[in-house]
């Protein structure tokens, strides 16, 4: 197989951890006897200093031109304290979603059992628990138009849905809930918002397609309490732009750390794939960031993208090896973690590699 994969490394410790989802894409395609070839582009703070742009030009072209995108993580401490920038890293992100279509946004928060005393849940409640999310991505708050009284006494978002949104989003969701446990959750606030009252009403004609699939319609506060309650209850879970921002991240408590979830952003085009972290600024360039989240989005990219499920699992196969060898990066240890077993980004992904090799 040959292919085009873009690399989007982006802001802070983006950078570190994309270099071993490259890296293992690399091995995977010497391994199996493919032809990936990789490009690189600038997106976000680093983008905006190179050119005032958080998503230059440049880096659309190749994007569109690319098979497939790995992605590190955007965004930077200055921008957080100053709200009233005009340009700002995320405008990339939204953008390359816009113009890509990429209008669904998958989570799987898979537990490996290694790493159940990781959360603050306790592990006979996360037992057991595989999740996958859908995310609408185009539409919501995020996209609707906005307003601020420049006396700053009013600032408005509005939020809003299109039908044909809610559809293609839903049968995809359908789709993998089909090929899962049967089982697909609805996420909204339809006692109170019309947009929601809108999803449900589609998501409940789209359903009538799926009769083999069980259909639960769940309030957005609600399902924030199941998921923390009882994780194990959920399979496919659909939901919009906000709730699902909210959700996933929450979510990622459920594995332990950010640091261990990949993510895809998909539409019927070229795939974006990344960790579902952020920049951290904080630790980037200590060699202290968590790759294994950018390794496992580079098995969803395989999976995905080019079907190659055979190759994808042995990308995760081999992070699951790691873990059960007892290495862990600081984010993921515990009290009875060895220190010999506390484990850079590098060392980990270089453990990671080996066990790939």
């Amino acid at each position: 197989m040959k292919k085009n994969i873009l690399i989007i490394p982006g802001d802070g410790i983006g950078q570190e951890v994309t270099t071993w989802g490259k890296q293992v894409l690399e091995a995977i395609a010497e391994k199996f006897g493919h032809e990936f070839e990789f490009d690189e582009a600038l997106m976000g703070h680093v983008a905006i200093e190179a050119t005032g742009n958080p998503l230059p030009d440049e880096t659309l072209a190749k994007a569109k031109a690319s098979d497939a995108i790995l992605f590190g993580a955007i965004g930077h401490a200055k921008y957080d304290n100053d709200p009233s920038a005009k340009v700002r890293p995320e405008q990339g992100l939204l953008k390359i979603r816009k113009e890509l279509g990429l209008y669904a946004n998958l989570r799987p928060i898979l537990l490996f059992d290694e790493l159940l005393d990781a959360s603050s849940l306790k592990p006979e409640i996360l037992k057991g628990t595989d999740i996958l999310f859908f995310r609408e991505l185009t539409g919501d708050v995020y996209f609707g138009e906005k307003y601020r009284k420049e006396d700053n006494s009013f600032a408005s978002d509005l939020m809003n849905y299109n039908r044909y949104e809610v559809e293609r989003i839903a049968h995809k969701a359908y789709e993998a809930a089909r090929t899962r446990g049967k089982k697909l959750c609805s996420v909204d606030k339809a006692n109170v918002l019309e947009t929601s009252r809108l999803w449900r009403d589609v998501v409940q004609e789209i359903a009538k397609q799926y009769p083999d699939v069980e259909t639960e319609h769940m309030f957005i506060d609600n399902a924030a309490m199941q998921l923390v309650k009882n994780p194990k209850k959920f399979d496919v879970v659909l939901t919009a732009n906000l709730f699902g921002d909210i959700l996933t991240d929450e979510a990622s408590q459920i594995a332990g750390s950010m640091g261990m979830l990949a993510s895809a952003s998909i539409g019927d085009g070229t795939g974006f794939f990344e960790p579902i972290h952020g920049s951290a600024h904080d630790i980037a360039g200590q060699n202290k960031a968590n790759p294994l989240a950018s390794i496992l989005s580079a098995a969803l990219l395989l999976d995905i993208s080019f079907g190659l499920q055979e190759e994808a699992k042995v990308v995760t196969d081999a992070v699951d090896q790691a873990l059960k060898a007892g290495w862990r990066t600081i984010d993921i240890a515990n009290a009875n973690t060895a220190s010999d077993k506390i484990l850079g980004t590098n060392e980990m992904g270089a453990e990671v590699l080996k066990l790939i090799k």
